[in-house]
């Protein structure tokens, strides 16, 4: 098992929440990869989208519906500051994921992030759980907890 799918399996176990990290018969790289192998609607995958801030070099994170764009000056004025890509290296630094498989929670290291409230209109939603296989369901609230994201409009 990868260290990175032991994370958020520790991290939900902390947290007291009782969900199956469900192993998928297929890559789950994109939103719509996942919602396909899910058999959900698109907005239900919770998408970790990860940029750089610019000015301080951290990571910052928006979790958002499938179907979401993230506006990047609407993200860079709830960051407080321009943001940019951010490389794999940054990622795998600060989050501990590799790309495709960016879980919203088990982060190496505390993340600011926001959450889209179109998110929030779903029972349950399917987030990324460290690997481009695996996923996990849960409650849109709870996952608001976990990651300790802020809702925020900031898709285009």
């Amino acid at each position: 098992m990868s260290k990175s799918l032991k994370r958020v399996e520790r991290a939900l176990a902390e947290a007291g929440v009782e969900t199956a990290v469900l192993e998928m018969p297929s890559t789950t790289r994109t939103a719509a990869q996942a919602a396909e192998t899910a058999g959900c609607a698109l907005d239900q995958i919770a998408k970790s989208i990860i940029f750089k801030a610019e000015t301080s070099g951290e990571a910052v994170l928006f979790i958002t519906a499938g179907g979401n764009q993230v506006d990047a000056d609407k993200a860079s004025a709830l960051a407080g500051e321009p943001l940019g890509k951010a490389d794999a290296d940054l990622i795998r630094a600060q989050t501990g994921f590799a790309i495709g498989g960016v879980a919203p929670i088990g982060h190496l290291t505390p993340i600011r992030a926001w959450f889209d409230p179109r998110l929030s209109e779903f029972e349950i939603v399917y987030a990324a759980a460290g690997t481009p296989r695996h996923i996990f369901p849960i409650a849109p609230d709870v996952l608001i907890g976990l990651s300790g994201a802020r809702p925020a409009s900031f898709t285009a």
